[in-house]
């Protein structure tokens, strides 16, 4: 480990993680323990994460329970997501242990590391790991912290000796805020976590703080495409601050975007950056990997790092976990998982996989996620599903909301048919799989969709797809 880098401070040097397989509270425990803490927690369930951790030496308990806090506790890490009526948390009030916020942790990770945050309310994951990948493609050894796994379980986290820290700094619940990075990425600015934001106004007004913590030699990197940063840097520019360089196919940008070629699963990428022509390859589908390819190479360049060397090494990206990935093929039937539970995101990702597919259907099920995006968006999310050839729409993974009267799935279905979609809503998970092996057929491409537990369906439709093929000699159509 770099000299440069303080020890932890004394409140996380033995740590008690709520929620400790979740994406971003796994990665930051597997950097404490990488830099010597005594790490413990627990999820709600045991996960490919958790597993990841114990290979570790991590202590992980599936259940929450007050038991589970080791009495030495020097602190208790939890996310937005964890309950004030968790026993575990409970426990760590009425004992007066120190109970640290997630980013807090990420915070003090970041103390003694140069640091590139990258947010948006779309493409963060994806933009961070490609980032964070050619950088160690570079021999450059960054530390970084990202919300998905980039190949296997824990993965989605390392300790670099390299003395920088790549992020991915999350907006919704406002936590982004108390980052001070040295570069500073925003791709785009939408009013998404409802829950969290009462307008698009207060969003603007959340970005705004995140790039008023830049330090003042910094850089704000920003799209000079999308409205909604467009708007940021508008509300931006003459309060002073850090510089800001544009990127995008504005003839205005900063880093110019001047041509995308679509190659299949790749795409060809020319962009005008310093002055110098530089044409690199992106090894994932879809304009919108592109556009966030050149983000990453954008946010190299503010820091320092020659844009000549870091545009080739972005071609080592090749996907991160549920982010367009294959989950596997029988009888020439495709299977992807997706994350992508906003209807731009949506969007993005179902037109990506039709540029790569021919004249091949796309099947989707998809799984809206939380009641309170599915009141504002379920219209939204309906008109994305018409994109597809044929959809399932499942019931709304709720996470840690409360239903809300009235918001059910169907509010998704109804405009999904009103835009012309062909629609099957499924209300049983387990039918799913049977669902989808009696509408596909050969050369189609079946993804699952969303941010909940639409996730594991993936081989078992493999399985129903196998099984369909043995019984009938060919599948139905």
């Amino acid at each position: 480990m770099s000299p440069s880098v303080p020890a932890l401070p004394v409140n996380l040097l033995r740590p008690h993680f709520i929620g400790i397989g979740g994406a971003g509270m796994s990665g930051i425990a597997k950097i404490l323990n990488r830099r010597g803490a005594r790490v413990t927690g627990s999820d709600a369930h045991a996960s490919a994460s958790t597993g990841a951790l114990r290979d570790l030496g991590v202590t992980v308990r599936a259940g929450h329970d007050a038991a589970n806090v080791p009495a030495d506790a020097s602190c208790v890490v939890v996310s937005s997501a964890i309950p004030a009526g968790n026993p575990e948390l409970a426990l760590a009030t009425e004992l007066g242990i120190p109970v640290v916020h997630r980013s807090q942790a990420l915070v003090a990770l970041m103390e003694g590391h140069r640091t590139i945050a990258i947010a948006g309310t779309h493409g963060k994951t994806t933009t961070t790991s490609m980032l964070a990948v050619a950088l160690t493609v570079m021999g450059a050894d960054p530390s970084y912290a990202i919300g998905a796994d980039l190949d296997v379980p824990g993965s989605n986290a390392h300790q670099g000796d390299g003395g920088m820290f790549v992020a991915e700094a999350d907006e919704s619940d406002r936590s982004f805020q108390i980052y001070t990075p040295e570069v500073a990425v925003v791709l785009n600015v939408e009013f998404e976590h409802h829950a969290n934001y009462a307008s698009l106004e207060e969003i603007y007004e959340s970005f705004a703080a995140f790039a008023g913590r830049i330090i003042p030699t910094g850089s704000l990197v920003i799209s000079a495409d999308h409205e909604g940063a467009r708007e940021l840097t508008r509300r931006l520019a003459g309060r002073g601050g850090p510089r800001i360089v544009t990127y995008g196919r504005s003839p205005e940008a900063d880093v110019r975007i001047l041509d995308i070629t679509l190659r299949g699963m790749t795409s060809r990428v020319v962009v005008l950056i310093g002055g110098e022509r530089l044409t690199f390859t992106v090894s994932v589908p879809g304009r919108h990997y592109a556009h966030d390819a050149v983000a990453a190479l954008a946010a190299g360049h503010a820091f320092g790092l020659p844009a000549r060397e870091l545009a080739p090494a972005l071609a080592a990206y090749t996907g991160a976990r549920r982010r367009l990935e294959p989950k596997g093929e029988v009888a020439g039937i495709r299977v992807v998982d997706t994350y992508a539970h906003h209807p731009t995101e949506m969007t993005a990702d179902l037109e990506a996989l039709r540029e790569t597919m021919g004249g091949s259907r796309l099947l989707v099920v998809y799984q809206p996620h939380l009641f309170s995006r599915t009141l504002h968006l379920g219209a939204a999310m309906g008109e994305a599903l018409a994109l597809a050839d044929a959809s399932v729409v499942l019931d709304i993974y709720p996470a840690r909301e409360q239903p809300i009267p009235g918001v059910t799935s169907d509010l998704v279905v109804a405009a999904a048919r009103d835009a012309g979609a062909r629609v099957t809503p499924v209300h049983d998970m387990a039918a799913v799989p049977s669902v989808v092996a009696a509408m596909a057929r050969p050369h189609d491409v079946v993804v699952t969709m969303g941010g909940g537990d639409v996730t594991t369906l993936g081989p078992r439709i493999l399985a129903a797809l196998s099984r369909s093929g043995a019984d009938a000699g060919r599948l139905p159509r």
